[in-house]
């Protein structure tokens, strides 16, 4: 008799996302599909986002939504900061509010994370996550992309943030 299929555990343990940590994360829509091609989708998964944000103590972020995904890179406050939770509860907002909106939407079931470390260039990431529309030929500039956005800092601190290191 052929054994049961048994799925991967590939997330890190949930500690590893509590606390003063930073991680990126690439969450994509299920089967790549491009919801937020369509600006009402990706300013409810926007409004979702900046509500989840300060529920699970985020400290600062940035963010880019793509047709088919979003990436953010996020950073927690203190103790009380739990950013998969943060993640979960984002996806579920999501969903929850543009089906209820009419639409069909998911997200895939898993998503990409990477902790930053102390000894990466957070600078370099950001910069490269921001960059993202103009690499995919979408805008020629990445300040004209309308769906990216901070949490929790503006523009210029996080400008300031990223010239200093």
């Amino acid at each position: 008799m052929p054994s049961p299929v048994r799925e991967k555990h590939h997330r890190l343990p949930p500690e590893s996302y509590r606390g003063n940590v930073v991680v990126a994360f690439t969450v994509n829509t299920s089967n790549h599909f491009p919801y937020f091609n369509h600006p009402e989708a990706a300013t409810t998964a926007m409004s979702a986002l900046a509500e989840s944000f300060p529920e699970h103590y985020g400290h600062v972020g940035v963010y880019v939504f793509m047709p088919q995904h979003v990436h953010l890179i996020i950073s927690g406050k203190d103790t009380r900061s739990d950013l998969l939770a943060l993640i979960k509860d984002f996806k579920q907002k999501t969903t929850f509010r543009l089906r209820q909106a009419g639409g069909e939407f998911g997200w895939q079931k898993d998503f990409y994370d990477h902790i930053v470390r102390a000894n990466e260039d957070y600078g370099a990431q950001v910069r490269y996550l921001l960059r993202n529309p103009v690499r995919r030929g979408l805008c020629e500039r990445w300040q004209d992309w309308p769906y990216k956005g901070v949490l929790g800092q503006t523009w210029e601190q996080l400008a300031a943030a990223i010239a200093t290191l």
